[in-house]
């Protein structure tokens, strides 16, 4: 897989990798020991004993009765400030407004943690184009030449061929198309392969999915998913956080959280006229 140090990290490289190249690109070294740690401390503890949670693209191992080898944590932003940092890396934000436009938002930070023998997941592409298998939900015309999403793995353990490293199909984004049966994905497929720390930057529409971890080790990564500003998000954040965390927020976590974005909201209680968009006199 394509790769770069976070130090020689450009915007332009980034969205080069992720629209026109194989549609992924691994940061390496974008995050600390010390925060990878942290990081897997805290997943660790709240996944421990939450084997359901909701999880996606897992239905063989639904009926094969395997979920529980395969835990999600949810809200991570709740569960620690080192979720934060990794959601506001600056390499990876500056990449994101490029790629998504200034007012990018966050549509979800999760971890994913695969368990010693735990399933893989079925080949897919991501939100907001995760039900692409059925194409007649989605306006006429819909197509990948402008992004609506671009994901970020940050692996907490190892991913190898042997822990389930997460397989894609290179320069799959560049038709809007779920795989299916007769794509031959699984022959086809490269490997994310990378280390504790660094951030796997893919766009969405890439054909991938978690492979099988064959190893005696724990699998696990934090996943975030960043959108632009008018898709609607996956992961309700705002609410979520809670009140304490807006109000010391940082300005790129506000927009983060879609606060820059004032819509939808109840136009008709709006108690003084105004004249909120346009080029000329809007108040935003």
């Amino acid at each position: 897989m394509q790769s770069m140090q976070a130090d020689a990290v450009t915007p332009h490289a980034v969205v080069e990798a992720l629209l026109r190249g194989p549609g992924a690109v691994r940061i390496q070294g974008a995050f600390s020991k010390e925060q990878v740690a942290q990081a897997r401390s805290i997943v660790m503890a709240h996944s421990q004993d939450r084997a359901q949670t909701v999880t996606h693209f897992q239905g063989q191992a639904a009926q094969d009765q395997r979920l529980h080898l395969q835990r999600r944590v949810w809200n991570l932003l709740a569960k620690g400030s080192v979720f934060s940092e990794m959601a506001e890396h600056p390499a990876i934000v500056e990449a994101m407004r490029l790629f998504l436009g200034d007012d990018f938002i966050m549509g979800s930070i999760a971890a994913n943690r695969i368990l010693p023998n735990g399933p893989g997941q079925e080949p897919h592409i991501d939100y907001p184009y995760w039900d692409f298998h059925a194409p007649g939900t989605f306006p006429v015309g819909i197509n990948t030449s402008f992004p609506l999403n671009a994901q970020v793995t940050i692996p907490l353990d190892p991913f190898t061929p042997q822990t389930g490293a997460t397989a894609f199909v290179p320069h799959t984004q560049h038709e809007l198309r779920y795989p299916g049966d007769g794509d031959a994905f699984f022959e086809r497929c490269e490997r994310m392969e990378a280390e504790p720390g660094d951030a796997i930057v893919f766009f969405g529409a890439t054909w991938h999915c978690a492979m099988p971890n064959h190893s005696v080790q724990d699998r696990s990564a934090v996943l975030i998913q960043y959108l632009p500003k008018f898709v609607k998000p996956m992961e309700d954040l705002r609410a979520m956080v809670g009140e304490a965390f807006v109000k010391s927020a940082s300005p790129t976590m506000r927009q983060l959280l879609g606060l820059n974005f004032p819509y939808p909201q109840n136009l008709d209680a709006v108690a003084v006229a105004k004249n909120a968009e346009g080029r000329t006199n809007a108040t935003r």
